[in-house]
């Protein structure tokens, strides 16, 4: 489990490099503030890392490609298709906040949409978001207040959780555009929540779970008016949201807030300075994967909420808990610039949350599990907390996922590169992309990233400079690399490189400067000692599956749409299918092979990249293992059509032994990536 990381910048070890020299560190140091991107001012803590502003970062490969399907599929076209995005009465665009439609739907979709607008420089997009960006902006009220004006029956007071996803969507848009609207329409909106009487603010229960998003946002505005009261506020956020300083326990068990509400204390940090509330963070990510998540993949059994006895890796989380996490890590690299929390963002999305679409991206699945055989329109409850068809792939599988979705690969883009406080550039998810950022005394640097990771194992960065710069350059080690090996101008940096730390090279870069990174990918196997003895089997950051054959179903989208999920009265729902997904292969193996040899255990199979830059499928799929296996014939399909629950392992089985082939679980929608073992 990861415990409290303190951050010094202390530097580990030196080796000389011709004009430059390299560093182990922990994490870049923050005793200085970065001199050209938006960052904590006093009093608030320094961050040890800086987002950079939307835009910069240009993805490529397979991630870019992901961002164009996306643009196709679904999240471009949920405009014209979802009711809850009609235009017409509105309340996000009506100034009295009244409407038939309007709460978390629009700005769930809408902070990812104009994201990917900004991204992919796509006019029309972004025209299309300033619709609902400008209609936000204008119909503010005379008090500050803005958007539909709900009042919760269950408590008769105001509601204020839908703003706080619009204050995402605006601080973007700043981002993009420095309007200097969005400035003074935050502030007049959070001088309005300061004058909220305690007893009325934050009362339900959405907007009380999630009071630190809100925080997030007040904190983002005083960074840029650095006005006093907005810590005021801050304060009295923290006060009235839900507690998630508890020890042992959590306010509530339901899957989505977990991930987006465990980091409240660590965000309050930069304010408090208090350790136990970053310590805090920590141990909540810790409780919920030390009871649920002794699981691949990077998330936890949550269905639509955790409950005692459920730990099978059977059980699944919601496509929205998935977003919500890889946000959270994102927030949480820059609060602590700890590698953890990029290890555990980059885990979720390469395993987890790639697997919960289909590969055209027009459709999406409510609950996804690691050890997941049948992705149907049945109603699997109890075995999964929900009812309901939540299992198949559906383009209005239900109203939350439907829309937040659209945020999870675009802002994971975005955070691929940070600027750091010694004005500086960190490398932090690795994908090909190119960025262009203010570093050193204020010489501008591009970096193209060339690579396949995380299929690959070389990583090759060309800088291109508006003139000769001495600044440093992060690289993130990841923590399952023990030999990762690092060129610059072809000549090697011969120290030893540790990993779950950065490798620091400050040096005068000039145009043309090449840095080669070499992360070997060994094959590596995780015991979930607490599941039933089960393991999983790593390749770097990929966990592999057995390959199931897919079988594809489509079915009437309207027959299977959730009550809450509805069409537009002229779109077309002939045209945004469903599917069911059922196995056409046997899939309960446990594996037989000698686990302590891996080398001899596993054969690796490399295949062409795809024309198509989409590895995410089984056909596509660039890496592949072969390893020995047997069936269990008595793990099968149980009474509430679900996977049954994992045999303890050693299992017995008088089976033959099989060859069986492996595939990353991330192209894998029907999948098994916790295997028994047979004796």
């Amino acid at each position: 489990m990861k415990t409290l990381f303190l951050i010094t910048g202390l530097s580990l070890s030196i080796h000389a490099l011709g004009q430059s020299w390299a560093t182990i560190v922990t994490a870049p140091s923050n005793d200085a503030l970065n001199s050209f991107y938006h960052t904590n001012q006093p009093p608030l803590k320094p961050q040890h890392l800086v987002k950079l502003p939307v835009g910069v970062i240009k993805p490529g490969g397979w991630l870019l490609k992901t961002l164009q399907l996306e643009r196709e599929g679904l999240a471009g076209h949920l405009g014209e298709i979802s009711a809850w995005l009609t235009k017409k009465n509105n309340a996000w665009l009506n100034k009295d906040g009244k409407g038939e439609w309007g709460w978390e739907e629009l700005p769930y979709w809408l902070k990812g949409y104009a994201n990917m607008g900004y991204v992919l420089n796509d006019k029309k997009m972004i025209n299309e978001a300033m619709v609902w960006i400008n209609g936000t902006l204008n119909s503010q009220r005379d008090n500050g207040d803005f958007g539909p004006y709900i009042i919760r029956n269950s408590t008769g007071k105001r509601d204020l959780w839908a703003q706080m996803l619009m204050l995402f969507v605006l601080q973007s848009y700043y981002e993009y555009s420095n309007d200097p609207r969005v400035i003074t329409h935050l502030s007049n909106y959070f001088k309005w929540q300061l004058s909220i009487p305690e007893n009325d603010f934050l009362t339900d229960y959405w907007e009380n779970s999630r009071g630190g998003d809100n925080l997030y946002s007040v904190y983002w505005l005083y960074n840029i008016t650095k006005e006093k009261w907005l810590l005021d506020l801050a304060e009295k956020i923290h006060r009235n949201t839900a507690n998630w300083k508890l020890k042992n326990w959590l306010p509530n068990w339901h899957n989505v807030n977990i991930a987006q509400c465990f980091r409240e204390p660590a965000t309050f940090y930069q304010q408090s300075g208090d350790l136990t509330d970053l310590q805090a963070s920590y141990d909540n990510q810790n409780f919920i994967r030390a009871q649920y998540g002794q699981v691949p993949g990077g998330m936890w059994g949550g269905d639509e909420n955790s409950r005692k006895g459920y730990t099978d890796p059977r059980q699944a989380v919601e496509t929205c808990g998935m977003v919500e996490q890889m946000t959270s890590d994102e927030i949480m690299m820059r609060i602590t610039g700890d590698p953890f929390w990029a290890e555990n963002c980059e885990d979720v999305a390469l395993n987890t949350f790639s697997a919960a679409f289909m590969p055209d991206y027009k459709s999406l699945r409510y609950l996804t599990a690691p050890n997941m055989v049948v992705s149907d329109s049945q109603n699997h409850h109890p075995g999964i907390d929900n009812p309901g068809p939540h299992l198949n792939m559906n383009p209005f599988s239900s109203r939350c996922c439907q829309h937040n979705h659209t945020s999870g690969w675009v802002y994971y883009a975005e955070n691929l590169w940070m600027a750091t406080p010694d004005n500086g550039l960190a490398s932090v998810l690795y994908s090909a992309s190119e960025v262009t950022a203010k570093v050193g005394d204020g010489a501008i640097v591009t970096i193209a990233e060339q690579t396949h990771y995380p299929f690959d194992e070389t990583i090759n960065l060309k800088l291109t400079l508006s003139q000769p710069a001495l600044f440093p350059l992060y690289l993130r080690i990841p923590a399952w690399c023990n030999d990762a090996k690092v060129y610059v101008n072809n000549e090697a940096v011969t120290m030893p490189i540790s990993s779950g730390k950065y490798l620091k090279i400050n040096r005068n870069w000039k145009t043309n400067d090449l840095v080669r990174i070499e992360f070997p990918m060994k094959i590596k196997i995780r015991v979930w000692a607490n599941n039933k003895n089960s393991v999983s089997v790593d390749r770097g950051p990929l966990t592999y599956s057995v390959k199931i054959n897919e079988k594809y179903i489509r079915i009437d989208s309207k027959q299977t749409a959730q009550y809450d999920a509805k069409w537009q009265e002229h779109s077309d729902p002939s045209q945004w299918p469903s599917y069911e997904i059922q196995p056409a292969s046997a899939w309960n193996y446990g594996l037989s092979a000698n686990l302590a040899a891996l080398e001899k255990s596993f054969v690796i199979i490399n295949k062409p990249w795809p024309a198509d830059d989409f590895p995410f499928t089984p056909a596509a799929v660039p890496v592949e293992l072969k390893i020995k296996a047997k069936k269990i014939p008595g793990w099968t399909i149980d009474q509430y059509g679900l996977c049954a629950e994992l045999p303890q392992s050693p299992v017995s089985s008088g089976e033959p032994e099989e060859e069986i082939v492996l595939i990353p679980m991330g192209a894998a929608r029907l999948r098994i990536a916790a295997f028994p073992v047979t004796k």
